[in-house]
């Protein structure tokens, strides 16, 4: 298999990985908040940070460019571009699969029995006790399946990474972008190869989420 092929998937991972640790940071305390706190414009936050579920992924693209790039704000506040960089595709993949993530966060932390919750709280037990002891253990595999959504869903980025980063071999050329280019320059043995192995790699990691999804409702199940 030609070379630039692992290149190119070796740097989807890297990516892929990055932005779904980060989301996990970003997206634990966000979703505590969607799930279990009222405030005002709740309605709004929730649809701005689902919009990219709906907008058009070269929209999404077009406008982190914009943010990115030379004359953008971030580079105007930072000195940087972050455009046609690994750091820009990382950005661009945290904002693209926070909805997948963010969804799956919420219904874990919607699936805790409130009443555990309370009766910690009763007690006395400081919160970062009560994460560590009450909360973490009881939904940790749904929290680990959204992470697995968000990963195989950068996997699969194409318009997004495309605006954001182009393709650069070596550099900016994500493995959805390489297979694109592929089939423009008639090369689909090679297209089907790419493919074969990506479609593999997606259903073993499809196939690990929703076994944790199975494990996490028997664990709540047997403790409520």
């Amino acid at each position: 298999m030609d070379p630039l092929f692992w290149t190119a998937l070796r740097l989807s991972l890297e990516v892929a990985l990055w932005a779904s640790a980060l989301l996990l940071l970003l997206g634990l305390p966000l979703a505590w908040a969607l799930a279990f706190h009222r405030f005002p414009g709740k309605p709004l936050v929730e649809a701005v940070f689902l919009l990219p579920l709906v907008l058009p992924p070269t929209v999404l693209g077009f406008y982190l460019l914009l943010f990115l790039g030379p004359e953008g704000p971030w580079t105007r506040l930072t000195g940087v571009s972050w455009a046609f960089r690994f750091e820009g595709l990382v950005f661009a993949s945290i904002l693209f699969s926070l909805p997948f993530a963010l969804t799956a966060y919420r219904e874990a932390f919607l699936g805790l029995d409130r009443n555990l919750l309370e009766v910690a709280r009763t007690l006395g037990v400081p919160r970062w006790k009560v994460w560590a002891r009450v909360v973490l253990p009881l939904v940790w595999p749904g929290l680990l399946s959204g992470t697995l959504l968000a990963f195989a869903h950068t996997l699969g980025e194409f318009g997004v990474v495309l605006m954001v980063g182009g393709s650069i071999p070596g550099k900016t050329q994500m493995v959805s972008i390489y297979l694109y280019d592929l089939v423009q320059a008639l090369r689909f043995r090679e297209a089907a190869e790419a493919a074969s192995v990506l479609l593999l790699l997606s259903l073993a990691i499809l196939a690990a989420a929703r076994v944790l999804e199975a494990k996490g409702r028997a664990w709540r199940s047997t403790t409520a």
